[in-house]
Parts: C-alpha cells; sequence; structure tokens
C-alpha cells in the first residue's frame, strides 16, 4: 500500500486529485490537503471584478466530488514540509505521512515587496483570487459614481500577464456599457519590454494585435516600466532602459488600480535546500519529480520555470491551463508507473494555449514549446474568443463538479483552429 498526498485544490491540485484516482492500485489510499474547502475558477475573477459573475458562479464545494471519488479531503493549511521524514505538518495541529507527495499548491502573492499594492492594506486591486476580485467589484462600483484615471497592469517579477490584458479590456467594455468611458482615462503598466510579450517573448502576432487593440481602444500603454511604490491615488513608476538603467520616474495619478504581483513559493516550502529555488519554486524534472527527493512531484503554477531570456525589467514565464492539464496528466501516469514498479516516462505538454477574453472580442495563442524557437506560433482574434472562454468557464466547472479526468476541452479548442493533429510536447 502507498499514500499518495496533494498538497493543493485549486485548479492544478483538484484535477491532479481526480486524475491520480483513475491510476491508484485497490490497496493505495488518497489525499487532498487544501487550505480552501472551496474551489474558485480563477480565470473567472476579472469577470467577479465587474459584477458580470458573482462569487457563487465560480465557487464549487469539492467536499462531495472527493468523497464520491473516495479521496480523502482534509482543510487545513499546511505549516511544514519535511522531505528526510516524509511527513508534513497542519495548522490544525495533525501530521500526515506520506509515501508520495505532488506539490500542487498554487503560488503566494507577493504585494509585499511593493510598498502600498495589494487589496490587503494597499491601494491596488487584485483579480488573482475570487475574494481579491469581490473586493475590486465593491471599488469599481464606488469608482463608477466619480470616474477618473484607471491604471491596470503587472509589475516587475509578475509571470501572468494574460489577466491583466483581459481585466484591461473588460473593464473598457464595462465603462462603455455605462456610458463613461469618455470620462476614463486608461493606462497599462507592465513589466514586459514590449506589449505582447507576455512572459514568452511573444507569441505570433501578439505584439502587433495587442498594440493595435490598445490603439483602438485609445489605452495609453508603458512597458519596461518598475512600480517603486504605491500612495492613495499615485503610483510612482521608474522607466527603465535597456541596460538596465533608470531612463525616468513618473508619477500616475489614479483613481482605480489593478496590478498583478510577482509570485513566489508558499513559506512551508522556502528554503528547502534541493527542492526549491530561491523564490521558493518547486525545482522539477521532465518527467515532474524534484531530482533530490525522488518521491515528490509537482505541478502547476508552484514549479520552476526559467524565464525565456532577459529583460530590462524581470518577467516570469506563465504556466497556462492546458499546460497544468498536460502536467497533470503526465504526473498521475508517472506515480502510477512507479507503484507498479517501472520508471516513469510521461512528459507533460510545456505549450501555451490561452483564450484572454477582452468583454466583447478577445485573443487566442498557441505556442509550441513556450520558450522560442517554436514549431507552432499562431494567435488569432475576434468575437469568438469571449465566446470560447464562456464555452472554457462551463466546461471547466463541471469538470470539477463530476470529477472528470479527460481534458476535453482542450481537444476541442486545437480541433476548432486547425492544430488538433499535432502533438503538443
Amino acid at each position: 500500500m502507498a499514500h499518495i498526498v496533494v498538497m493543493g485544490g485549486g485548479l492544478s491540485g483538484a484535477i491532479m486529485a481526480y486524475e491520480m484516482s483513475d491510476e491508484l492500485r485497490s490497496e493505495d489510499k488518497l489525499t487532498v490537503v487544501t487550505k480552501d474547502p472551496k474551489y474558485h475558477f480563477v480565470p473567472s475573477n476579472p469577470w467577479v471584478a465587474v459584477n458580470w459573475r458573482t462569487r457563487k458562479d465560480v465557487e464549487i464545494d469539492l467536499a462531495p466530488t472527493m468523497k464520491s471519488k473516495k479521496i480523502d479531503f482534509i482543510t487545513s493549511p499546511v505549516t511544514k514540509l519535511d522531505p528526510e521524514a516524509n511527513r508534513i505538518e497542519l495548522e490544525n495541529g495533525s501530521g500526515i505521512d506520506y509515501d508520495y507527495l505532488i506539490i500542487a499548491t498554487g503560488p503566494e502573492l507577493a504585494f509585499d515587496e511593493i510598498e502600498g499594492l495589494g487589496p490587503h492594506g494597499g491601494f491596488t486591486q487584485s483579480v488573482c483570487h475570487v475574494e481579491h476580485a469581490e473586493k475590486a467589484s465593491q471599488s469599481f462600483e464606488e469608482f463608477c459614481k466619480d470616474p477618473g484615471p484607471i491604471i491596470v497592469g503587472a509589475v516587475q517579477g509578475a509571470s501572468c500577464f494574460g489577466p491583466a490584458y483581459e481585466f484591461l479590456f473588460i473593464l473598457e467594455t464595462e465603462l462603455r456599457r455605462r456610458k463613461i468611458r469618455d470620462k476614463v482615462p486608461m493606462t497599462f503598466v507592465t513589466s514586459e519590454p514590449y506589449i505582447g510579450h507576455l512572459g514568452l517573448d511573444g507569441v505570433g502576432d501578439t505584439k502587433g494585435l495587442l498594440e493595435s487593440e490598445l490603439r483602438d481602444h485609445h489605452i495609453k500603454w508603458m512597458t519596461s516600466t518598475k512600480v517603486k511604490k504605491v500612495e492613495e491615488g499615485v503610483m510612482h513608476v521608474e522607466n527603465i532602459a535597456d541596460d538596465g538603467s533608470v531612463a525616468g520616474e513618473q508619477q500616475l495619478p489614479f483613481k482605480f488600480a489593478m496590478m498583478l504581483p510577482a509570485f513566489r513559493g508558499i513559506k512551508p516550502l522556502m528554503g528547502i535546500e534541493g527542492l526549491v529555488n530561491p523564490r521558493g519554486f518547486v525545482i522539477v524534472d521532465q518527467h515532474q519529480r524534484n531530482p533530490k527527493y525522488k518521491n515528490i512531484f509537482s505541478v502547476g503554477v508552484c514549479i520552476a520555470i526559467p524565464p525565456t531570456g532577459p529583460t530590462p525589467v524581470p518577467c516570469g514565464v506563465p504556466k497556462t491551463g492546458f499546460m497544468i492539464e498536460s502536467m497533470v496528466t503526465a504526473t498521475a501516469k508517472n506515480i502510477g508507473q512507479v507503484l507498479r514498479g517501472s520508471e516513469p516516462s510521461n512528459r507533460g505538454t510545456w505549450s501555451a494555449v490561452c483564450l484572454a477574453d477582452f468583454g466583447d472580442s478577445g485573443v487566442a495563442f498557441v505556442a509550441q514549446p513556450q520558450i522560442p524557437p517554436r514549431n507552432v506560433n499562431w494567435t488569432s482574434s475576434g468575437k469568438w474568443v469571449h465566446a470560447a472562454k464562456i464555452a472554457f468557464e462551463k466546461y471547466f466547472m463541471r469538470k470539477m463538479r463530476k470529477g472528470t479526468s479527460e481534458p476535453l476541452y482542450e481537444k476541442a479548442f486545437l480541433k476548432t483552429i486547425g492544430l488538433d493533429k499535432l502533438k503538443l510536447k
């Protein structure tokens, strides 16, 4: 008998549990440990922030599904990981011994690295968590009573730029619907070296497409920008030259701002030599397995991926839903092989497939592999992307409720755009 423990019950953790349950032998045991008893569909958070969705719309109680799949489900944060003893300690005072551990916690949000950043004691909003999105929606409603300048973007070290672009254009769409767009100057502030870099050195014509969208919607932008600090109504930024020197400083006024933070690993993982990098992200090989601790695997945003190359302001690499689901499938099959005495042979799809909704249109892209040079470097835009994002939400929410492990949506999406015959690696 082997005890497999999944740390985390979010996007990667929940589907990891579902797929892992399919690979178990009859005598094995599977446990999920998570700080949040309910799953929230993170890609819908920008919609929650403008009241197009409510928290209830994007929330699922995981306990019934886990029970139906005979998965032990514990809702208590992990306070300590001891990889030498194969044990985790929980905030509720208990501990769990494991034979195999899958780290799928997602990141910690590093708001504290910039003075005044974030919704907890800071002056900017976030769409990284449903609670943040709810708070942003309340702030947005107040803003609409007395509109003024808006700033949206991503700070230095951020690695998830798509939601920033999404929220920018969703906000713009909602302002037009409320007929107050003419009262709201909008600026996109990003650490990217150019618009559409996305932490991927661009995909297809993302630079041209996104610059065109910004121009068409009368939105100004600032690239290679470092946020020094945020005060109430004022964002202090530095413009960074290609050689890394400060080319200038500006004070940007705002009445509403949403800035995505940098990510880092969660505290129980920090400083464990050989398991995580200096930022706290889990080091994995091509089979999602840690090279030092062979019984620890990791999937999702919490794994370490090197950047595509140097940039004047640090930019991380995103992990999209397609990539995460492929990591999960590979990990489940690999642990299944190990349980049966074989060596792991499955590899995740380190390719990016993304739908960026703009409220009434959007941009889609496929990068295979995500780091150039690529075999596929495809982009498209149009109203169909908005419809596809809604379909993706319905698909994934159903998947979470039913405990389904087959990634049907991605296959359907690739077929729609004519890339279904490609073997993404």
